[in-house]
């Protein structure tokens, strides 16, 4: 034994556990917040209110609860999967009856103090639950169709909620997310062609349905499918958002305008700047080297992420790992193909960046699982 060894066994269990988080990745998050803060300071000309203080106060709540997570048992976790996942679906069916409204869409639950949006505390249930099921289910019966399907009805009962509110892009994370949980637990990748054809097929469909009265997607949905596919052919109406959001990139250059120095969010040409866009305001003011900064910063905890699951010995640890990592992945590279023009405006934020409580707590909770999942690993 080591004298640092030594030294960390005659610590008692419960500040141990705390010498055993993953600080990287905590000092990582803080990071990314912190960006974050700095930019919704920015947006709001140079203001903590309306939105960079409400964010910091969450930051603090949340990063409190990944701790207190942190110190609970995994196996508490792994047995608690079907009670989130179960209490996420009671959430996502209240939200169809007593949800509240707001853009348009009924996707949050009114709190008082806070709206709470269930398919965000989705995300991270049906990770949980699939993580479970594949730690109990023996390696050889992984591929096998009877036990493939009951994942499979796991996924799309949640997903179709979340598209009836409607919430395209969240649906489409969701599908995406489990349907790599499902890969990375082993299923044979035969099934993933089958439905890669499917999805070829349904997308014909979604075109082939259009003004009819059985299309399958929303007016509004459709109006950005076109926005993407040639934003100037409405640039003062469906196109004018993913517009004015590569004019701001465009407009930073290589080191940008200057902190607090964006035209295009200053004067309010760039839209949603402080929820969906937020990372085109870092971009006009810092410029490339302010967006590869950033992105730097989410590769290196998704890394962080990897690096954990693959040294755990537990299955259900290290499954959950993943697919925690895996989500915090589409939320980033979506969010940024997004404002890039390189995907559909699907309304997904940018994790720990953008303006949103829902989203940054139940991140920052996903989180504290994966630091419990490090904390109480096999050593």
């Amino acid at each position: 034994m080591t004298w640092l060894e030594y030294n960390v066994k005659s610590v008692p269990s419960g500040w141990r556990k705390i010498l055993h988080l993953n600080w990287p990745l905590v000092i990582l998050l803080s990071a990314v917040a912190c960006v974050g803060f700095m930019m919704l300071y920015s947006v709001a000309g140079g203001s903590f209110s309306p939105w960079a203080e409400p964010q910091m106060k969450r930051y603090v709540m949340g990063l409190g609860a990944m701790f207190i997570v942190a110190m609970v048992p995994i196996w508490f976790w792994r047995n608690m999967a079907f009670v989130a996942y179960g209490g996420a679906l009671v959430l996502l069916v209240m939200v169809e009856f007593f949800g509240a409204v707001g853009m348009g869409a009924q996707r949050w639950i009114d709190l008082g103090f806070m709206r709470l949006q269930p398919s965000e505390v989705m995300k991270i249930a049906l990770v949980m639950l699939l993580a479970s099921y594949y730690d109990w289910l023996p390696l050889n019966k992984v591929s096998r169709p009877i036990w493939v399907l009951l994942p499979v009805v796991v996924i799309l009962i949640p997903t179709f909620l979340v598209l009836s509110q409607p919430d395209l892009g969240t649906a489409i994370l969701l599908m995406t997310a489990g349907g790599l949980m499902m890969f990375l637990a082993g299923v044979h990748w035969a099934y993933f062609a089958s439905v890669i054809g499917a999805g070829v097929t349904l997308i014909w469909a979604v075109f082939q349905t259009r003004g009819t009265d059985n299309q399958l997607l929303k007016d509004y949905q459709y109006r950005r499918i076109d926005t993407f596919l040639d934003p100037s052919s409405d640039p003062l109406g469906a196109g004018y958002h993913i517009t004015q959001a590569k004019i701001a990139m465009g407009s930073g250059g290589w080191t940008g305008k200057g902190y607090m120095q964006g035209t295009q969010s200053r004067l309010n040409f760039l839209p949603e700047k402080h929820t969906d866009f937020i990372f085109n305001t870092l971009a006009e003011e810092f410029g490339f080297i302010g967006g590869l900064s950033l992105l730097t910063l989410y590769v290196l905890v998704l890394a962080f992420c990897v690096i954990s699951a693959i040294q755990n010995k537990d299955r259900f640890s290290s499954l959950l790992t993943l697919g925690i990592g895996v989500t915090f992945f589409l939320f980033f590279a979506v969010n940024m193909s997004m404002v890039m023009g390189l995907a559909p405006v699907v309304g997904v934020p940018l994790p720990l960046g953008s303006y949103g409580g829902s989203s940054m707590l139940v991140l920052l909770l996903a989180f504290g699982l994966v630091q419990s999942a490090h904390v109480h690993r096999p050593r």
